[in-house]
């Protein structure tokens, strides 16, 4: 186990010999050298979201909304590993090379843990989705693979952005986060307390807006009285890259530079993503800091260096260049992509058989676009592997496959001399041609992203509404008016609507940005070499007229917890094309029976034991959910609340049990003051493959085993 006391003891000592300039010039996010100590310089600024990023090649994952609907925590602790080795690679790399550039350092300022409050957020497909629980669960699966387990840590993690932070982009510099101690505690600090407690992630990052009137990177309750204080937080925090600037140029809680600076760091922001700190000295000089706040800073960023071995003879630094992109890593982003896509509707048509296809039509200006592979903050690929390439790779020889643009991704033209829609003669001429036809449509990070950081400049990276853009869906009416089969593929990295393709498509897929190899896999899970098995870790709601204004921080009305109209697709859900089966549940030594009230004391959690059948001659893959609802309390959400899950395999035609586990923290509600109490005597459990709510039913014709408990331990 590492020995954070012993590093701290190290970092003390060192920081102790430099003057009071050079401690200030390493909280900067570019620190430079110091060469009289043997110090080199270190650029704490790396990415890590769903692969090594921006540095050169790098295995590449799908997007983070992706991997959560996976609903897999071993898959994402993988996915840190990978993540982890191949930064060392790099790391190993460039610094014998003495190239200490940005993006080239092992401390990576990911996960995204935000809650995807609302789907018009343009950045919440960095996410993993609009649940707290899972974005916890997943989120310290990540951090732990990247972390590791060793004398020293193979990367630095780091939790962003703390906290209440999920958008308008637009107003993210000046915005104040509104919300109540209920929704903060309840919603929007559990992952991250997860993540410190749990996951002793060694690094959280501020978010640029304010929370409650006081910026999250200079926040005295944020920052010291919840993350240091009632959390125990023993890492270091790195601002929002140029956040304190905000302080004083849009937020106006300070009048200076100076005064910002002073502010982030009396609050405990060690590292300064941008150039504020600059003025530290100045700061100091005017008595607005002292040397020992400098000093702490710097030692708990050197406690961090010594953490990683960077001072040195680690295991980590045999670690080859060769291990990028090699053939085991490759092999977990198949995984990774496989279990993240989302069957949304099947009328039977899926899977394809390659075998009596002698046509297929490929149309859309998803279908053979790299950017859409790829998701924001993403690495560079040695292949990219589009559907329509993934596709001609698949089918058997002999196979016709046709292929359009159909549209542009948003413009009314593909080519600028053309007429409007130049391109959707051409598309309804190959699905006519076709026996059936993959319609890809969606968005990519040009359009969904971050301010900042997308040419959707109208909205700052957010969406407006829930629609695709114009053009797609004039091509979709189109094709489908044709009169053959189509599957819609969606491909984008939040909620749509889809209510056109849900009534009149054969089938409709969420396949996010699938990483950038991701097309062959889709290909197969098209043609049924591949289970289905994503569920959607995020609501999809039918519009956005019945939602809270997006600035509204509320939870009334949000999420699955708090939604109250009928959604198009539910948080959870996501078909097979394997005829998967509850049979039983089993609670200590009882079968659980339909409406059954049972005692039992829930202090400690409780193991169900489900015994799951697979009726299909092939092997499938499932996620059976645990959702719990106190009946007797007021200070529950008004909707049962996932609170454990687990990614299962199924042998073909066969029977298996398994275990699951739930914590005792489940049957804990929070409070109007955002403490956790019992409250309520009557627990009531569902077990199954998705909410117990009746849109599920519905869509799947499946019913979760929902019994009740009463409680002994009250």
């Amino acid at each position: 186990m590492r020995d954070r006391e012993c590093a701290r003891k190290r970092a003390v000592e060192l920081v102790g010999r430099m003057t009071l300039e050079e401690k200030a010039s390493q909280l900067k996010y570019d620190a430079p050298a110091i060469p009289r100590l043997n110090i080199p310089a270190y650029n704490w600024w790396n990415e890590g979201l769903h692969g090594v990023a921006r540095a050169g090649v790098a295995t590449s994952f799908p997007q983070a909304i992706g991997m959560a609907a996976a609903f897999d925590k071993e898959l994402l602790h993988k996915v840190g590993e990978v993540i982890a080795v191949e930064g060392r690679a790099k790391y190993n790399t460039y610094s014998s090379m003495e190239d200490r550039d940005i993006y080239k350092g092992l401390t990576y300022w990911s996960p995204n843990i935000n809650i995807f409050r609302d789907p018009r957020w343009g950045r919440g497909h960095e996410t993993y989705g609009e649940d707290p629980y899972l974005t916890g669960e997943l989120g310290k699966a990540y951090v732990q693979g990247l972390q590791g387990d060793g004398e020293y840590l193979t990367a630095a993690a780091c939790a962003k952005h703390f906290a209440v932070h999920s958008g308008p982009e637009a107003l993210r510099h000046e915005f104040d986060a509104e919300v109540s101690k209920k929704d903060l505690y309840e919603t929007y600090l559990p992952a991250f307390e997860k993540l410190v407690k749990e996951a002793e992630v060694e690094a959280v990052m501020g978010a640029y807006n304010r929370t409650n009137g006081e910026p999250c990177c200079g926040s005295e309750l944020l920052m010291k009285d919840i993350l240091r204080g009632e959390w125990g937080f023993q890492g270091h925090y790195v601002s929002d890259c140029w956040a304190i600037r905000d302080f004083h140029t849009k937020h106006m809680v300070t009048n200076s530079a100076e005064e910002s600076a002073a502010l982030a760091l009396h609050c405990g922001c060690d590292v300064n993503c941008g150039i504020t700190y600059l003025h530290l000295l100045k700061a100091y000089q005017d008595g607005l800091v002292t040397e020992e706040e400098i000093t702490e800073a710097a030692v708990r960023l050197f406690t961090t260096r010594f953490l990683l071995g960077l001072f040195d003879d680690t295991p980590y630094n045999q670690i080859s260049f060769d291990k990028l992109e090699c053939k085991e890593h490759l092999e977990v982003a198949d995984r990774a992509t496989a279990e993240s896509v989302v069957l949304l509707k099947n009328n039977g048509i899926l899977p394809l058989h390659k075998n009596e296809l002698k046509s297929i039509g490929v149309i859309g200006p998803n279908a053979n676009s790299r950017v859409a592979l790829i998701g924001n903050y993403h690495g560079t690929s040695s292949r990219y592997i589009t559907l329509l390439e993934g596709i001609q790779d698949v089918v058997k020889e002999g196979t016709r496959v046709y292929y359009s643009e159909g549209c542009h991704l948003f413009r009314d033209k593909v080519e600028s001399l053309g007429s409007r829609q130049d391109r959707i003669s051409e598309a309804v001429l190959v699905a006519r041609n076709s026996e059936v036809v993959v319609l890809c449509l969606g968005l990519d990070e040009t359009m969904e992203g971050e301010e900042g950081d997308t040419g959707n400049s109208y909205a700052s990276g957010d969406k407006v509404d829930l629609l695709l853009p114009e053009p797609q869906r004039e091509l979709m009416e189109a094709v489908l008016q044709v009169g053959k089969p189509v599957i819609v593929i969606n491909m984008t990295g939040s909620a749509m609507d889809l209510r056109y393709a849900d009534q009149h498509a054969a089938a409709v897929i969420q396949a996010w940005y699938p990483g950038a190899r991701g097309g062959r896999v889709v290909a197969k899970l098209l043609f049924g070499e591949l289970p289905f098995s994503g569920k959607l870790p995020v609501t999809f709601y039918r519009c956005t007229e019945d939602l809270p204004p997006f600035e509204d921080y509320s939870m009334k009305g949000r999420t699955y917890r708090y939604y109250e109209g009928e959604v198009l697709y539910p948080f959870g859900y996501g078909l097979s094309c394997q005829d998967v089966q509850l049979k039983c549940v089993e609670l200590g030594t009882e079968n659980v029976r339909e409406t059954q009230v049972m005692q039992k004391d829930l202090s400690h959690g409780i193991e169900l034991l489900v015994t799951v059948e697979n009726k299909s001659a092939t092997a499938a893959c499932e996620v059976l959910q645990v959702y719990c609802k106190e009946l007797d309390s007021v200070l529950a959400p008004p909707r049962a609340r996932l609170c454990a899950f687990e990614r299962v395999k199924l042998e073909a035609a066969k029977e298996q049990q398994f275990s699951i586990y739930v914590k005792a923290d489940a049957f804990f509600v929070v409070d109007e003051e955002g403490k956790k109490q019992k409250d309520g005597k009557r627990m009531q459990i569902s077990v199954g493959f998705g909410q117990p709510d009746n849109r599920t039913k519905e869509l799947t014709g499946k019913e979760s085993c929902t019994f009740v408990v009463e409680r002994l331990d009250q």
